[in-house]
């Protein structure tokens, strides 16, 4: 009973001192930088960090397409943010990036509305699920956090170069986690569900994530699009829910009281996709407003090559597709 109780006090300790150094080393984004005649896309801007990052934007006077796969949620949201800004240039699309058939509707969608998009917010995530086989033969928690948006970015790479200039770049923000340090790269087992737990098919696809920065960065060379990748930090937000109702509630609830607040934690994404100096580096990671690092496997030139022609497997891109959409 001692030894229990032993550590539950020392868990709720270390939360304790990690909130209280999350929030004094918070920091916000101070850009004044207006988007009046910019468009930008939020996936996920919906709910928690996502629906913060779209109301920033859209009171910056963008163009703000925010997108999930709920239409409720979706509509709901539109009506909060148009409240809120006074901004009526808000749409809401469907999107679901565990579904390859989802994704190429919602671009062709974006190319019959849409004369240009300024900025790509790849918020959207989930949480450690309960894992299975999508449709398109991966990982549930694989394909929404990486291989999802890695085919949304490519097919949408044209119309971000469109209007995009050496001053003034179109900007690709990438959302990753400070649980990429716990993620590999396996190309053996990358949606192999009976392999991974659950928190562990999280971190591999955060890991995805910074290694698709990096490499799509490499390919982007000389374009005027930039890509980077954040770490919001520990976000009191409601993606904890799907681990249950007891064990998701007891996270989701520590996370509301001693991690950052979902404004907080948007403050990195808005910084990079925003500010000037963020605005002249590419396939770079940051975290809390300023340029850091990922770790040291995150920038390996071979294992992004790799996942880059694997990612192109998967997700069912013609060399044609990738031709046009990078090099065009």
């Amino acid at each position: 009973m001692l030894t229990v109780l032993f550590i539950v006090i020392l868990v709720v300790i270390v939360v304790l001192a990690i909130g209280l150094y999350q929030k004094s080393t918070n920091a916000i984004c101070l850009s004044k930088k207006r988007l009046d005649g910019k468009t930008v896309i939020v996936t996920g801007g919906t709910t928690g960090m996502g629906l913060r990052i779209a109301t920033d934007l859209a009171e910056r006077g963008a163009r703000v397409i925010i997108a999930c796969p709920f239409e409720d949620e979706g509509e709901t949201a539109k009506k909060e943010i148009i409240k809120i800004t006074e901004n009526e240039q808000v749409v809401f699309k469907l999107l679901d990036l565990s579904s390859i058939a989802s994704i190429r509707k919602f671009v062709n969608q974006i190319y019959e509305t849409e004369n240009r998009l300024d900025i790509l917010m790849n918020n959207a995530g989930i949480g450690a699920v309960d894992e299975f086989i999508t449709k398109d033969g991966m990982s549930f928690i694989m394909q929404v956090n990486y291989f999802g948006q890695f085919l949304l970015t490519i097919l949408l790479l044209p119309l971000l170069k469109k209007n995009a200039t050496n001053l003034d770049p179109a900007r690709i923000v990438n959302t990753s986690s400070v649980l990429h340090l716990l993620g590999t790269v396996n190309f053996d087992r990358l949606n192999n569900v009976k392999y991974w737990y659950p928190v562990l098919f999280y971190a591999n696809s955060k890991m995805c994530v910074v290694l698709f920065t990096h490499e799509l960065a490499r390919r982007l060379k000389g374009v005027n699009v930039v890509v980077n990748s954040v770490d919001p930090g520990v976000v009191g937000t409601g993606i904890y829910g799907c681990m249950g109702k007891i064990v998701g509630g007891f996270i989701t609830l520590v996370a509301f009281m001693f991690s950052k607040t979902p404004w907080e934690g948007a403050q990195t994404a808005l910084y990079v996709a925003l500010d000037k100096e963020a605005g002249m580096v590419s396939g770079q990671f940051f975290r809390n407003c300023k340029l850091s690092r990922a770790k040291k496997a995150g920038y390996d030139d071979e294992t992004a090559k790799k996942l880059w022609e694997e990612s192109v497997r998967l997700v069912g891109l013609s060399d044609m597709e990738v031709k046009q959409c990078i090099y065009s």
